[in-house]
């Protein structure tokens, strides 16, 4: 019998994991959110943020780099 144990990766970051995830400041990461520059969900009182948001913001970092 396997005694390892499965990682199962997150669908949705808190804005404090999200800045861990890009190696980015809290700070960073809240003004990027209030600029529209990474897009969030609400639940309830909770913000988060899926990661196919986090990849878009990658994705918008590398096309402002490539100009």
């Amino acid at each position: 019998m396997s005694t390892a144990t499965r990682v199962i990766e997150p669908l949705l970051y808190t804005p404090a994991e999200a800045a861990e995830a890009l190696r980015l400041g809290r700070s960073t990461i809240y003004e990027e959110i209030r600029l529209g520059r990474l897009r969030t969900v609400q639940i309830g009182r909770c913000r988060r943020i899926p990661t196919g948001y986090v990849e878009e913001y990658i994705d918008l970092l590398k096309s402002e780099s490539a100009t």
